[in-house]
């Protein structure tokens, strides 16, 4: 994981400051909103010691905050991206073969911190920029204090963090709001890909929705 970081960064920063990168105009970008996490399903790795499959845990919305540097090219644009997004666990569902046996509340932190490289295509609508948007990265999964049926999971202080590679997607619009200001509203679908937790017992991945609210300012 560490050397796929390290790949990702030395992409994002050879591009940037490439000779294209130097006539390319520079810009910073910062957004917030909400993120609607999809259902967490821990598929289980191993029948012991319950005949377990899977746990479906339902997971509430939370914040989304991103911040990014980056090169504007005219049609295309490249950036690095420092992302966080979190939610708060709220019900868990106990899975045994295809039978659902029963759910119960859950409490709990989920946050997401990603680094991530991003590609846009952008498109002049006369005054109204249309863009698109993907990109990869990484990204710190933790589940903190986990909390059912009055117990906490593994110990009085129980917390769960993984890294693991991840994309996204995205589309929105930006409108000039002064110069070399740009504000712009964007839908963004993220999702990790898949890990392992509880002592590799199980095997999952996190996604969400995100609608978000943010400036661009050329430098």
């Amino acid at each position: 994981m560490k050397k796929a970081l390290s790949l990702l960064m030395v992409f994002v920063i050879a591009v940037m400051w490439s000779t294209n990168g130097f006539s390319a105009e520079k810009y910073v970008s910062a957004a917030a909103g909400i993120a609607w996490p999809d259902e967490m399903e821990l598929e289980s790795t191993t029948t012991y010691p319950y005949p377990m499959t899977s746990y479906e845990a339902d997971i509430d919305s939370g914040l989304t905050l991103i911040g990014a540097f980056g090169c504007d090219y005219g049609d295309y644009r490249v950036e690095g991206e420092l992302g966080y997004q979190s939610g708060d666990f709220e019900s868990v569902t106990y899975v045994y073969g295809e039978e659902e046996e029963y759910g119960e509340p859950i409490t709990g932190d989920l946050s997401i911190i990603s680094l991530m490289a991003n590609g846009y295509v952008d498109i002049d609508l006369g005054g109204v920029e249309l863009f698109g948007t993907a990109g990869v990265g990484v990204a710190q999964v933790t589940a903190e204090d986990l909390t059912y049926d009055d117990q906490r999971i593994g110990g009085p202080s129980y917390t769960e963090h993984e890294t693991t590679l991840a994309y996204q997607l995205g589309a929105g619009l930006a409108i000039p709001v002064a110069d070399d200001v740009m504000l712009d509203a964007r839908y963004r679908y993220f999702e990790t890909t898949e890990f392992t937790v509880y002592g590799s017992e199980y095997n999952t991945s996190v996604s969400t929705h995100s609608g978000l609210l943010g400036l661009r300012i050329n430098l």
